[in-house]
């Protein structure tokens, strides 16, 4: 039987039909994404002037940061050389991985961020779910730009904490809309730097104002040019161009058949946009409520409310996985090798987990592994766990390593517009 389905699935490379339709990502003007690309890079938008999104979501790293779990406010320098001002320490680690950007402008992306907290929906204004409800302001092209309006407002993202600026008192005071809100004081700081406000004059027409959502909009059309990437080995193979490499073709077979792969990471970008509970192992700070104690990581359930959301996270594409490690939701793994190896027995996986596979600053005080070392937490999350038991031989996990390698776009990946020296606001860029 396996001989079988392996024959069928293997015969011949222009299987395109199996995937479904191609990826469709909207028109960008080049206008719009060389302003989205100054304002992704420039530390501007941050409450203390001193994070861009780039400073998380750098090329060099592969759109992440190569961490773990990421340091925004409190942190100077870049990914795995970034360090704690002593100065400034920041009150806790971001809670989960900074995840890739690769290809979150096509319009298959209808979700963002691990638990999925800000979706399309039909219901709601402009057609996306927040969390922030009816509080939403209006005014966005897609989900992509919307989830851009969110880090500025984390106090240990991009916001800095409580009293240090204008933005944070804005933020920890619940005041984001109007006149002294805060995204409208980073729109107005934007709007008072003469280039910017001579680009958004091409863009929005003369003397329009500024807002926010123009901000994030603009962003979004950046991200959706710079980081497409769909024109890898894997790519070309299934139009009928090169065929794989052995080693590579036989990965994509056990991907997409035996292995089972592909019942979650399915279609052209390797995923089917859902949510999954696979006893990821967790650390960190965890998401709580102002009033909970806790620092486990329960996922989608915060957003729906359902128990059978109980740790279950978004399925990520696996474009230019190779570039984007560590891996899981809050980066457990650094390899791609040991993240793969965790499918085939995850609760076996959990409970053998061996925390030196993380990639953290040191940070003065931080609690850690509070998760991880009680057994009852290890058992919710076990216990929570879809995924069935897969027997894999070395050499077919290594097959399945050099698929998931045809899956890199090196174009995307050497970047279309690059980083830029220097930024409208004369602040440095982090390179």
């Amino acid at each position: 039987m396996r001989w079988t389905l392996l024959m069928v699935l293997g015969a011949g490379a222009a299987q395109a039909d199996d995937l479904g339709p191609r990826p469709v990502f909207p028109e960008v003007g080049m206008a719009e994404a060389e302003l989205g690309r100054l304002l992704f890079y420039d530390p501007v938008i941050s409450g203390n002037r001193n994070i861009s999104c780039g400073t998380c979501h750098h090329p060099d790293l592969g759109t992440s940061d190569g961490m773990s779990l990421s340091v925004g406010e409190g942190g100077v320098g870049l990914g795995p050389k970034r360090v704690f001002d002593p100065l400034d320490l920041p009150e806790e680690r971001i809670p989960r991985n900074a995840p890739g950007l690769w290809n979150i402008g096509a319009e298959d992306f209808t979700v963002m961020f691990h638990d999925g907290r800000l979706e399309e929906a039909a219901d709601q204004p402009d057609g996306i779910r927040t969390p922030l409800g009816a509080d939403m302001i209006r005014g966005f092209d897609s989900v992509l730009s919307a989830q851009a309006m969110f880090p500025v407002l984390s106090g240990d993202e991009m916001a800095g904490h409580y009293s240090e600026n204008d933005v944070s008192q804005a933020v920890r005071l619940s005041n984001l809309t109007g006149e002294a809100g805060a995204w409208e004081r980073i729109a107005d700081r934007v709007a008072a730097i003469p280039a910017y406000r001579e680009m958004f004059d091409e863009v929005l027409g003369a003397g329009a104002p500024i807002r926010f959502t123009d901000i994030a909009n603009v962003l979004a059309d950046f991200i959706t040019f710079e980081w497409r990437a769909d024109e890898s080995p894997f790519d070309v193979a299934m139009a009928g161009g090169a065929a794989l490499p052995e080693d590579a073709e036989r990965g994509r077979v056990l991907f997409y058949g035996d292995a089972g792969c592909s019942t979650c990471h399915s279609g052209w970008l390797q995923t089917d946009h859902g949510f999954h509970a696979i006893a990821m192992p967790q650390f960190g700070p965890g998401k709580a409520a102002r009033f909970e104690a806790h620092a486990r990581d329960e996922g989608r359930i915060r957003v729906t409310g359902a128990a059978e959301d109980a740790y279950r996270f978004r399925t990520p594409s696996l474009r230019n996985v190779t570039l984007t490690g560590p891996y899981g939701h809050n980066g457990a793994y650094a390899t791609l090798e040991g993240v793969v190896r965790h499918h085939l027995d995850p609760v076996a996986s959990l409970r053998g987990w061996d925390r030196d596979q993380v990639v953290l600053h040191e940070m003065p005080g931080a609690e850690d592994w509070a998760i991880v070392e009680t057994p009852e937490e290890v058992d919710r999350i076990a216990a929570a766990n879809e995924l069935m038991l897969m027997a894999l031989s070395d050499g077919e996990v290594a097959d399945i390593l050099a698929f998931l390698g045809a899956l890199t776009d090196q174009e995307a990946a050497d970047g279309r517009l690059g980083v830029p020296e220097t930024v409208p606001s004369g602040l440095p860029v982090d390179r």
